[in-house]
């Protein structure tokens, strides 16, 4: 197998054309699946992927083209160049082209064999799931970790590379008819507590004794971290700057944008910054694909950090760097992580017992957009929603089918708890890294009732 500096090195010896972008990526996973009690299935593996970007200047404009393989065979090299100059040189004016970034240091280490994860980073979870094992909920889930090293080099001299580790752990549990999930986010499984998941599932699973039927209509809830992760991941996603500026987003308005609107009582920012700790991504744009938030040009150029609302004022939207000279605006990238602060110390447990009446939720999933104009979503609720009356929890109720706004539900929000790291439950294979608070909604629109257990 061809080393990924080597593919890197051989790419840019075999190119033509004026500009050459090479992106590798080594990928190394291991899994752990279980189900009713029971370890199923374990593997590890690695793959590659690699992309070549080959750009032809020209009087009339800049053409642009890519080409992607899986091949670890240095053969296979000269024809993936090939065919992406090919495509390059017949393409049409790229509309957000732009000088590449130059650089002449190399990464420190650049070298060094790719990171490699194993069965072993598992080692501390199968003892607390074996003791869970023993009980009587039946107990499924899926534990997967995976590590990217991602090599970014160029003609104009970048050699930049970064190691990413993912990791996740859901659990769902069963008892009867009632079914509970418990999910974390973590780098390499140090910090997850199955002996708490387990508890919590279990502590859901007795509140699921009790059923109350309740009809559609606005509730005061509360959303823990989990699913407000996957309400503010599709705001992220959202805030485009093109899209605000042409007139067609939720983040426009009359002339312009929603910069500097403010959306609420509560202070909160939400920011994405690759040097926050536990959630840290890439210092650096690789991208093998160009659209209206990050663009193969900006390959190479530095990440930072992107207060997107800031102390609940609407402050930036993404914009690579064509768009941002068209617009006369910052280059903002976005980010591979998402956090929400601003809120108290309190916890979601603090949060139950101060209500009167309302529900707790546990998760959101097939979320999917209603109306781009305000940014109306709808879903449904899963794997637990449950009654509070006078500070505790009284039973589950059925699910429902929501229609919210996560920018309504910022301005509408009445109380933030304290920021933990959390894993979305919808978006969690494209999106793992995020913090975030309960939040207390006073009328959260329960549309309809579900079917759905």
């Amino acid at each position: 197998m061809i080393r990924a500096q080597d593919v890197v090195e051989q790419v840019l010896r075999a190119a033509t054309v004026d500009e050459t972008l090479v992106i590798v990526i080594d990928s190394s996973e291991s899994s752990l699946r279980w189900a009713n009690n029971s370890m199923t299935t374990n593997g590890v593996g690695m793959s590659r992927r690699w992309t070549v970007v080959s750009i032809v200047r020209g009087d009339d404009g800049s053409r642009v083209s890519t080409s992607s393989s899986s091949s670890v065979d240095p053969k296979d090299i000269a024809a993936t160049v090939r065919a992406s100059e090919n495509a390059a040189r017949a393409a049409e004016s790229a509309e957000d082209a732009m000088p590449l970034v130059e650089g002449s240091a190399v990464a420190p280490e650049w070298d060094a064999d790719p990171a490699q994860t194993d069965i072993a980073v598992f080692e501390s979870l199968t003892d607390p799931l074996s003791t869970g094992f023993d009980g009587t909920d039946q107990l499924y889930g899926f534990a997967h970790h995976q590590i990217e090293t991602v090599w970014l080099g160029s003609s104009t001299g970048m050699r930049r590379r970064f190691t990413q580790p993912t990791g996740s752990i859901e659990i769902n549990g069963k008892r009867a008819d009632a079914s509970a999930w418990v999910g974390a986010s973590t780098k390499y499984f140090d910090d997850v507590s199955i002996e708490k998941m387990l508890e919590d599932l279990s502590t859901r699973l007795d509140w699921s004794r009790n059923m109350i039927d309740l009809p559609a209509g606005r509730y005061e809830t509360l959303l823990p971290p989990s699913a407000v992760a996957d309400l503010m991941i599709y705001l992220m996603w959202s805030m485009e700057g093109r899209g605000a500026q042409e007139g067609h987003t939720a983040l426009s308005r009359a002339g312009g944008t929603r910069i500097g609107e403010k959306l609420g009582r509560l202070p909160l920012t939400l920011f994405s910054d690759p040097r926050h700790e536990g959630l840290e991504y890439s210092p650096f744009v690789a991208t093998g694909s160009s659209n209206d938030s990050v663009s193969l040009f900006d390959n190479g150029v530095s990440t930072s950090r992107v207060e997107w609302i800031r102390n609940g004022t609407i402050n930036a939207l993404a914009y690579p760097r064509f768009l941002a000279e068209k617009y006369d605006t910052d280059l903002t990238v976005p980010g591979d992580n998402l956090a929400l602060t601003g809120g108290s110390d309190t916890t979601l447990e603090e949060m139950v017992a101060r209500t009167e009446r309302g529900l707790l939720l546990s998760t959101l999933w097939y979320i999917r957009e209603v109306d781009p104009a305000t940014l109306l979503l709808t879903g449904l609720t899963r794997d637990g929603v449950y009654l509070v009356e006078d500070g505790k929890v009284v039973g589950a109720v059925n699910n429902f089918r929501f229609n919210e706004s996560p920018l309504d539900l910022l301005r509408r929000a009445t109380e933030a708890g304290t920021t933990e790291k959390t894993l979305p439950r919808e978006w969690k294979d494209w999106f793992t890294r995020t913090a975030m608070p309960p939040l207390r909604i006073p009328d959260f629109h329960m549309s309809s009732v579900s079917e759905a257990r």
